[in-house]
C-alpha cells in the first residue's frame, strides 16, 4: 500500500481527506530535521509538503521508494528540482489552490500602499490625529504593470480592471490574442514596460531567468513617485537596489509580502516609513489553506493510484485516462529501448537516438514516449536508477541527443514507433506496433520486415536464407532442452539464399553450449539473445500497476 508523509501543517479537511482514501497510508510527522526528513523518506512513497520542508539535493538523494513530492503551494523554489529529476521523482504543484486569496492580497497591498493605510493605523493607535500627513493617492486612471500573467497575475489584472485602472502585462508565453480578450495592454520586454507605469506587480515563478528581474537599472527607467508591490517570491526584486530608489525618492513606496530571506534578516528595506510589509500572507486564509490541501491530496492520490499527474514541473503531464490509453505505448516503446539496448551491447558507445511517431494514438503523448523508450534504452547502462521522468536528463548530462518527431498519418500500422540508435559501431533500427489493446509486435529489425512478439526471451539470429537451418536450430535447441514458443522470420526478399533475421521466443534460456552450436553453422552471421519483460508485465516506473 502507498505511503505518504506529511511534514508540514496541512488543513484538517485536507488530512482527512488523505486519511480517507482507500488504498493510501498516512504518515504525519511535523518538525522533523534534514536528517530525520531524510530517514522518514525511506519508507514513503510520495510526500505533500509547504513552505516549511526543504527537499534538498541531500535529502533526495538514494531514497529508491520516493516516486512523488507535491507541494501544497504555488512555489518550488523549495524543492531541488533538478536533483528531484534526476532521481526520477516527480514534482507537482497546486497552481490554482491559491489564486483567488493571492491576487486579493495584492490588491490590497495596492491600495493599503496608495491610501497610507499601516502608517495611518499605527498613529491612531498613538494617539495622533494626523490626516494631512497621510494623504494618499487614488488607484483610478493609474497604469498598473503585471509582470508575469499566469492565472495569479491575470486575477490582479482582472481585479485592478475594477478598479478603473489601465492594465499593461508582460508575459513571454501569454498570446496577445488572450491578453487582448482580458483588456491587457501586452509587452514582451521587461525593460520596455517598465518606463509606462505608476504601479508595478510581479507574480513570475523565482527562476535564474527572473531572479532580480526588477533592479537598479530597470528602476531607474521607471516614473518617478511608481509603487512597487511584490507578493509572488522573494527575490524576483532586488531588495538593496529597491531600498536605495525609495531612499532616493525615485520609488514612492513599496509593499512586499514575500523576501529574498524568510524572515528577513536585513532590516534596512522593511523598517523604511514607505514599505508596507506583511509576513507572507499572500496564501494565509482559511479557503486558500483548505483549497490547496485538497487540491494536493487530489493530485497525490491521483499519482499513486492511477498515475495520473497533474501540475507537474519536472514531466509531461497526463490524466488518468490518457495514463491507461497511453500505456501500451509507453510500454512498447520502453522495450524497443530495451531491446536496442542489449543489440550488440551498443550502450557504451551511444551517441544519440531518434522517436519516430507515427498515428494519431501516439503523436498526442510524443515526448512521454520518447520518455519512456529513453528509460528502456539507458536502464542497464547506468549504475543510477533511470525512469521515465529522469532518463532525458540522464542522457543529456552525458551528450547523448534524444529526439522525437510525430505525424499523424498512418501507413501500414494504424501505429508505428521507430526507434534509431547511433553507436560507435553504426546504426541499429528497431519498429514496434501494437495488436489489439495486448499485445506488443516488433515489425522491423534493421532493414528487415518482421512480425514477432515483443516480450520474454528472444533469440535473434542473422543468416542467409538457405534450407535446413530452422530445423538444424529446432534440433540443437531440442537436444539442449529449449522450447522454441514462437518464430518471425524476415528476409531480403522474397527469394531464397539472401539476407535474413530471425526471431525466436524462448520458454527458457538456452545455454552457452546451445548458442555456441547455433553459431557455428557457416550461415549463421550473429546470433544475439535479448531478455524483455514478460507479456503484461507492469512498466517498472509506473505507479499503482
Amino acid at each position: 500500500m502507498p505511503r505518504v508523509l506529511i511534514t508540514d501543517n496541512l488543513s484538517p479537511a485536507g488530512l482527512q481527506a488523505l486519511e480517507d482514501t482507500p488504498g493510501i497510508e498516512v504518515d504525519v510527522q511535523s518538525g522533523l530535521s534534514p536528517e530525520q526528513v531524510r530517514e522518514a523518506l525511506k519508507n514513503a512513497d510520495g510526500i505533500v509538503i509547504r513552505s516549511g520542508t526543504q527537499m534538498t539535493s541531500e535529502i533526495l538523494e538514494g531514497q529508491p521508494r520516493l516516486k512523488v513530492v507535491v507541494r501544497a503551494g504555488v512555489g518550488v523554489d523549495n524543492i531541488d528540482l533538478a536533483a528531484a529529476t534526476r532521481e526520477g521523482v516527480v514534482v507537482m504543484n497546486t497552481p490554482a489552490g491559491n489564486t483567488t486569496s493571492t491576487a486579493e492580497h495584492s490588491i490590497a497591498m495596492l491600495m493599503a500602499l496608495s491610501r497610507n493605510i499601516g502608517p495611518a493605523a499605527a498613529s491612531m493607535r498613538e494617539g495622533r490625529w494626523d490626516r494631512k500627513k497621510y494623504t494618499g493617492t487614488q488607484l483610478a486612471g493609474k497604469t498598473l504593470a503585471v509582470v508575469g500573467l499566469g492565472r495569479i497575475g491575470q486575477a490582479v489584472a482582472k481585479r485592478a480592471q475594477g478598479l478603473e485602472m489601465k492594465v499593461i502585462g508582460y508575459d513571454p508565453f501569454l498570446s496577445a490574442e488572450r491578453a487582448a480578450e482580458q483588456g491587457i495592454e501586452l509587452y514582451r520586454e521587461v525593460d520596455e514596460i517598465v518606463q509606462h507605469c505608476d504601479y508595478l506587480t510581479v507574480h513570475t515563478p523565482l527562476t535564474d531567468e527572473t531572479r532580480g528581474i526588477i533592479n537598479a537599472e530597470r528602476i531607474k527607467t521607471m516614473r518617478k513617485g511608481v509603487r512597487i508591490i511584490n507578493c509572488a517570491r522573494g527575490g524576483i526584486i532586488d531588495e538593496a537596489d529597491l531600498a536605495d530608489a525609495i531612499e532616493s525618492g525615485h520609488v514612492a513606496g513599496a509593499a512586499l509580502d514575500v523576501y529574498s530571506t524568510e524572515p528577513p534578516t536585513d532590516e534596512r528595506l522593511i523598517s523604511l516609513p514607505n514599505v508596507l510589509c506583511t509576513p507572507h500572507l499572500g496564501a494565509s486564509t482559511d479557503e486558500a489553506q483548505e483549497s490547496v490541501a485538497l487540491e494536493a491530496v487530489e493530485i497525490i492520490t491521483g499519482f499513486l493510484l492511477r498515475n495520473e499527474i497533474r501540475h507537474a514541473v519536472n514531466m509531461v503531464p497526463i490524466s488518468a485516462a490518457e495514463a491507461e490509453d497511453v500505456k501500451p505505448y509507453l510500454d512498447l516503446a520502453y522495450r524497443l529501448g530495451l531491446l536496442l539496448a542489449q543489440q550488440n551491447r551498443p550502450a557504451h558507445g551511444l551517441k544519440s537516438a531518434k522517436l519516430a511517431c507515427r498515428g494519431e494514438s501516439v503523436t498526442r503523448k510524443g515526448q512521454l514516449i520518447a520518455a519512456s523508450f529513453a528509460s528502456g534504452l539507458l536502464s542497464s547502462a547506468f549504475d543510477e536508477s533511470v525512469n521515465i521522468v529522469n532518463a532525458m536528463m540522464i542522457a543529456h548530462d552525458r551528450g547523448i541527443e534524444i529526439t522525437e518527431s510525430s505525424t499523424m498519418e498512418s501507413g501500414a500500422f494504424s501505429t508505428l514507433i521507430t526507434a534509431t540508435i547511433s553507436t560507435d559501431s553504426g546504426e541499429f533500427t528497431a519498429a514496434g506496433t501494437t495488436f489489439g489493446n495486448e499485445f506488443l509486435r516488433l515489425v522491423r529489425l534493421g532493414e528487415f520486415q518482421l512480425d514477432a512478439y515483443l516480450d520474454g526471451l528472444l533469440l535473434v539470429y542473422r543468416h542467409r536464407d538457405v534450407p535446413g537451418l530452422i530445423g538444424f536450430i529446432g534440433t540443437v535447441f531440442g537436444k539442449h532442452g529449449v522450447n522454441i514458443a514462437h518464430m518471425a522470420l524476415g528476409r531480403e526478399n522474397q527469394e531464397q539464399g539472401g539476407d535474413a533475421v530471425a526471431v525466436l521466443n524462448l520458454d527458457n534460456a538456452p545455454s552457452a553450449a546451445a548458442l555456441e552450436e547455433v553459431s557455428t553453422h557457416p550461415d549463421v552471421s550473429a546470433v544475439e539473445l535479448i531478455q524483455l519483460p514478460p507479456a503484461g508485465a507492469p512498466l517498472p516506473w509506473f505507479a499503482g500497476q
